[in-house]
């Protein structure tokens, strides 16, 4: 018997399960992400100053990030296929640090969340920078991807205590 219930996606018998969704009312929903991808001083003065040979790094990052929130569903096995009204993503370069803050936003009118598309999002554009840097520097670490944000349905809104207020700076303009 499922003893704890607020595993949703666990049956009566422990075993996995897809929430059945069909009773809830369709609402607009928003969740924004953050990942960090640090990098050594070297390097990170060489992208945010002169680029890397393969492009346009953040360029290529969004469309990555984009491409793969539209097909969160197919990649988490238990996430429903959703509609998605709005997918962004924004880098901040944190010089200090030697550092690149990557925030996703994704946005649907559904019966259920946008969490998942955004986590993806923010994971698939961390990669997608790995990926364009790798040649310069294999000594990339990308860090600590968390929701920051989401609103709608049922729970209202949320904000990750432990960041919103530094991050709120970087995403004032995405929040409703």
């Amino acid at each position: 018997m499922n003893k704890n219930k607020e595993f949703t996606h666990l049956d009566e018998n422990n075993k996995a399960k897809m929430v059945d969704v069909s009773a809830k009312t369709r609402t607009a929903r928003s969740a924004i992400a953050r990942i960090t991808v640090a990098f050594d001083r070297a390097t990170f003065k060489k992208i945010s100053e002169e680029g890397v040979t393969k492009g346009d790094i953040f360029a290529v990052a969004k469309i990555a990030a984009i491409m793969a929130a539209k097909k969160t569903a197919e990649l988490i096995p238990l996430c429903h296929p959703i509609f998605l009204s709005c997918c962004d993503v924004k880098f901040v370069m944190k010089k200090d640090e030697n550092e690149i803050l990557i925030y996703s936003l994704a946005k649907t009118s559904e019966v259920t969340g946008v969490e998942m598309e955004a986590i993806i999002a923010a994971q698939t554009a961390a990669a997608a920078v790995y990926d364009m840097c790798k040649a310069v520097s294999k000594k990339i670490k990308i860090n600590c991807c968390e929701l920051v944000y989401k609103s709608g349905g049922k729970s209202g809104i949320f904000k990750n205590d432990d960041i919103f207020g530094t991050a709120l700076k970087d995403i004032e303009d995405w929040l409703e």
